[in-house]
């Protein structure tokens, strides 16, 4: 969440970088909020001065009973007695503004970076580069969901079957795909100096406000009936909360993770040609990077995120551009997005593989994040994360265009974790 203290001081650049995420009524909120903040810090200065007169009184006390003024002291005890009762009226005063601000800054997304394009939707998003060509495919290429149910490599009915809508059951050579992507992605991120970690796939509240999930997109997760537990919707999650209430050396960073989950989400409200096959799931695959960094070093780390992410792109022989996201078409925690898309020759459309975003200091002030410098300074850090990458639209496009009369011809990075070139 947003500092107050980082409101107080870019009062107006953090108004103009809410009113780019279309949070309309910004002005008011952040008034009202350092309204709060300022009534917290009046009833702290009440608070500090009734204790430190309570004290004084207190001390005064034993010496009065010494010197045998037994009624002084006996009056000197009733006026710190109404001193307490008084503090203890301020303190729950106080707990209940700080209550309140929390609350309030709940509600406040981060603010988007000054290089953020003005828009409202995906249409107004800024194409940064183009990479790679176009599929040629014959007029009657398939889209992926009929080449999965010719070459039987995905069901989605027996999916259904088992649980519902959206939570398709891979065989044969769509498994081994899967397991081949999945090993592929993990391999390259090793190589790129990210450590593999394996997090749960459930997350508690506490998790869920740490990152900025809760209280903003409850209605997205799978809340599981009777506990304080939730389907993680993407590794992200579990991930940047092992470093909860955690203060980092500066040698521990830069901190760059990357871990394999099924992801969970309801998509509530999806519905259409758009959603068809694996362009939209409820339960999906997904690798994902993860870094801790010092704010001086976060932008830097972000352009070293997109690129790494270009380059799996290329690997898999998949033409893709990459788009920064406008104002009114990011996430609730992000400073700047961009979204990289690979070009599903069958559906003729750009399709969203991965989402790349720096947070600066927003989850990091929910998490209790912060690092300490060598001259023994603590400090804020920032996080960042990025798909690398999501698989059901990635195996949309190798399917799609990658068709021909003969089968399915799979790119040469993934043949040696299949075993084998083709599905036919």
């Amino acid at each position: 969440m947003l500092r107050i203290t980082d409101i107080n001081q870019d009062r107006d650049k953090i108004i103009d970088g809410l009113l780019k995420k279309r949070f309309s009524n910004a002005r008011e909120i952040i008034s009202e909020l350092l309204e709060k903040d300022d009534s917290r810090k009046k009833t702290q200065v009440e608070l500090d001065q009734t204790l430190q007169r309570s004290n004084e009184l207190s001390r005064q006390i034993g010496g009065l009973m010494k010197e045998g003024k037994k009624d002084e002291a006996e009056k000197v005890k009733s006026e710190t007695s109404a001193l307490k009762s008084k503090s203890k009226s301020l303190q729950e005063k106080y707990n209940a503004i700080e209550e309140e601000i929390r609350e309030l800054l709940y509600t406040i997304p981060n603010a988007a970076h000054v290089s953020v394009p003005e828009g409202n939707t995906a249409e107004d998003n800024e194409v940064i580069t183009e990479s790679g060509s176009k599929p040629q495919l014959s007029d009657d290429a398939m889209p992926h969901w009929e080449l999965i149910e010719k070459y039987d490599i995905i069901d989605f009915e027996l999916g259904n079957k088992i649980t519902g809508a959206g939570f398709p059951v891979y065989k044969g050579k769509g498994a081994k795909l899967q397991r081949a992507l999945i090993n592929f992605f993990l391999d390259e991120a090793e190589k790129a100096g990210y450590l593999e970690v394996q997090p749960p796939t459930i997350i508690n509240s506490d998790s869920g406000y740490g990152t900025g999930q809760l209280p903003d997109k409850e209605g997205q997760m799978y809340g599981i009936t009777d506990s304080d537990f939730f389907l993680i919707p993407t590794a992200e999650v579990p991930i940047t909360n092992m470093y909860r209430n955690v203060i980092l050396l500066e040698d521990d960073l830069p901190v760059k993770n990357v871990g394999y989950t099924p992801c969970f989400r309801r998509e509530a409200g999806s519905w259409g040609a758009h959603v068809r096959g694996l362009n939209r799931l409820h339960q999906f695959d997904k690798v994902e990077i993860v870094q801790i960094r010092k704010p001086e070093e976060s932008y830097q780390a972000l352009e070293e995120m997109c690129s790494y992410v270009e380059g799996l792109l290329k690997k898999l022989e998949l033409p893709f551009r990459k788009i920064k996201l406008c104002g009114g078409d990011m996430g609730f925690t992000s400073a700047l997005t961009f979204d990289m898309e690979v070009y599903s020759g069958a559906q003729k459309k750009w399709l969203e593989v991965s989402s790349v975003s720096n947070f600066e200091t927003y989850q990091a002030n929910r998490l209790k994040l912060r690092y300490k410098s060598q001259e023994k300074k603590t400090d804020h850090l920032h996080t960042l994360n990025g798909s690398a990458l999501a698989l059901p639209r990635i195996v949309a496009a190798i399917l799609e265009n990658n068709q021909s009369d003969h089968g399915i011809k799979l790119p040469n990075v993934l043949v040696k974790y299949t075993g084998f070139e083709m599905i036919d």
